[in-house]
């Protein structure tokens, strides 16, 4: 790099500051338990703004922890709870509506609303949320997001919110999920490490 004059766009680090206060309904199950064994155990979500056009347009996005695939995405100008309940259902249907997985998020509240808990009711998820102000209980959406807006995202943003859906798309289902190694993964994508895990399940299962 320093031969071809080149520089790393990855930002600096920050001091993040921490606390240990829950929510007083919904406890932090997850614990930072972030090595998942299989697909479907364990998602998380977060929120993020993306400007687009002339004003700020936000990103709700759900995660499969056991690869860190992105499963559901939306992007409005509104961040309230059908942002993140449409991301929800995008993964829940994408998957296959599987049994047993935990959500894991902030305590934001798109995600603590009684429309947002209802809908993780219908679909039998069991909620975990991140004690408040404390980013490192979901660092590997802050990761995803770090990503994206290094890697990938204008410095200027988007001329719309058509152009930044565009760009927000090919970025995960072109890039991130199918072309870049992820070191979760041994340097696997998230679509390869899965492609890994259901094969050797179904020799598993054969075998059997």
């Amino acid at each position: 790099m320093k031969a071809l004059n080149l520089h790393s766009c990855q930002l600096p680090k920050h001091n993040y500051k921490k606390a240990n206060r829950e929510h007083i309904c919904i406890p932090n199950l997850l614990n930072r338990q972030f090595d998942v064994s299989e697909p479907n155990q364990v998602w998380c979500g977060d929120v993020t703004y993306i400007w687009a056009g002339s004003r700020w347009a936000y990103l709700a996005v759900v995660m499969d922890l056991f690869s860190r695939k992105i499963i559901g995405w939306a992007m409005s100008y509104s961040p309230n709870t059908d942002l993140t309940a449409t991301a929800l259902t995008m993964a829940y249907e994408q998957r296959g509506e599987p049994d047993g997985v935990m959500f894991h998020s902030d305590q934001g509240c798109h995600y603590t609303s009684i429309k947002y808990r209802q809908l993780l009711w219908r679909y039998q998820i069991t909620q975990s949320m991140s004690r408040r102000g404390n980013c490192w209980d979901n660092s590997p959406m802050e990761r995803f997001f770090r990503s994206y807006k290094t890697e990938w995202m204008s410095s200027i943003g988007y001329a719309s919110l058509v152009a930044a859906k565009q760009s927000v798309i090919n970025y995960i289902v072109g890039y991130y999920c199918n072309v870049r190694p992820h070191a979760n993964n041994d340097s696997l994508t998230p679509n390869e490490s899965e492609r890994k895990y259901w094969q050797k399940s179904k020799t598993v299962a054969k075998n059997t």
